[in-house]
């Protein structure tokens, strides 16, 4: 295969390179075509077919069902490391070493707790806002808090910003839940590992103490690491391109959090149980719903079954079963929506409408029963989805402004009015 590319504009040819990822992807580098041919650009709305960035992070193959970060398959991650080792690897490179390890989770321990005055902040919000906009409003505010831009040569000024976002942003997210909820707010404790105090202050009363439920606790876990990367999406893209301006991480994280929060984006799992809710409303009849989802002129469609951008199965899905399972094993939980779930997953696993399209019960399927479950609130799920997305948002940004990659200036194709003369109000 040539090494380069040809593309032909009116006669004239113009050759650009082509370039080959590591693990044989190949791009068209097209840096120059606007300037070698006097101003023609590509058109590729929703960047589907564009690469905005070189990045050593994450490696997905829709095709073929693989995700890896660092090089690491998402499997053995899952089952050998927990959240913060995964966080570690994806943010500076390698898998950390137990000395590495013991500081991180120590150096993120110490800067868990927030400034007293973003309560006042808090206490501005009704009790009916919604999580995500308080966690983005109060990431964004974390920046007031801590004004000094962080050197990004400076390895230690961007280890120490690096654990101060990944402390304070699940306790920001566990104060948004104790708002919605119109109940006190928790502190972290010293005594918890990360996970645990996610929980504890989620889940606790002032008055109680808090007993870790293993399988919850690992169930957990496992959601965040298959949620920390997931490459060039919209929140990760977003956060490169506000970054790319060097706007600080915090500022950079909270774009990210406001890009999750769409429904095209963060919403899946919201939607799923939303779905479950729907037909539970309209009398329980599963195979009413199967059947119109099979009907290609009915607009329902199931959700959290197959997935953009894995063709073939969605590999956190098969790995979030597991945890799945052993959750309402555990809990017991009599749940009706969970009732219908199940019903759902085993029609979708064995009938061969489903089986021969690949629609397969996808990671927000299960991510959205693991949340009912454990009796977090639809307007959580997203909160949780931000918590697991942040060390992969923290890479990004890193790498971005490590490899002093330019600022972000999309180019348009202009389909407007042509030059107008103004007109007084009398004629127009």
């Amino acid at each position: 295969m040539s090494d380069k590319a040809t593309l032909e504009i009116n006669g004239e040819k113009y050759e650009f390179p082509l370039v080959k990822g590591t693990e044989n992807e190949t791009a068209i580098n097209l840096k120059s075509l606007r300037a070698v041919t006097g101003g023609v650009i590509t058109l590729d709305p929703g960047y589907k077919n564009t690469g905005s960035c070189e990045s050593a992070i994450t490696f997905l193959d829709g095709e073929k069902g693989v995700l890896r970060y660092r090089g690491y398959p998402i499997e053995e991650l899952a089952e050998k490391a927990n959240f913060l080792e995964v966080s570690y690897l994806v943010i500076f490179g390698e898998l950390p070493t137990k000395k590495e390890l013991i500081k991180f989770e120590k150096t993120i321990k110490s800067y868990t707790m927030l400034n007293e005055e973003m309560k006042d902040i808090l206490d501005g919000f009704p009790k009916n806002a919604h999580p995500m906009g308080i966690l983005s409003s109060l990431t964004g505010a974390l920046t007031a808090f801590n004004p000094k831009s962080v050197d990004i040569n400076n390895e230690e000024d961007v280890y120490q910003a690096i654990c101060k976002t990944m402390a304070k942003i699940p306790t920001i997210a566990a104060w948004a839940h104790s708002k919605n909820l119109g109940k006190p707010m928790n502190y972290p404790h010293d005594d918890f590992d990360f996970i645990e105090n996610i929980l504890q202050m989620m889940f606790t009363n002032r008055n109680e103490r808090y007993t870790t439920n293993k399988v919850v606790a690992e169930a957990l876990d496992n959601l965040l690491i298959l949620h920390v990367d997931h490459e060039q999406n919209c929140s990760t893209s977003t956060v490169r391109i506000v970054g790319s301006s060097h706007a600080g991480l915090f500022a950079s994280i909270s774009a990210g959090v406001s890009a999750l929060w769409g429904p095209l984006h963060g919403g899946a799992n919201q939607a799923v149980i939303e779905m479950l809710e729907e037909i539970i409303a309209d009398g329980g009849d599963v195979e009413k719903f199967i059947n119109k989802a099979k009907d290609k002129n009915d607009p329902f469609r199931l959700m959290g079954f197959g997935h953009r951008v894995y063709k073939n199965f969605d590999p956190r899905a098969l790995i979030i079963k597991k945890s799945a399972d052993a959750v309402l094993k555990e809990l017991d939980v009599n749940e009706p929506t969970l009732k219908v779930a199940k019903h759902l997953e085993e029609v979708a696993l064995n009938d061969p409408y489903f089986v021969d399209r690949k629609l397969f019960p996808n990671v927000d399927f299960y991510s959205g029963i693991i949340y009912r479950a454990l009796g977090i609130p639809v307007e959580m799920f997203t909160v949780m989805f931000a918590i697991g997305r942040l060390p992969g948002w923290i890479a990004q940004w890193r790498e971005m402004r490590l490899r002093k990659e330019p600022i972000g200036r999309p180019r348009q194709l202009y389909i407007g009015e042509t030059k107008r003369a103004f007109k007084t109000f009398e004629k127009r």
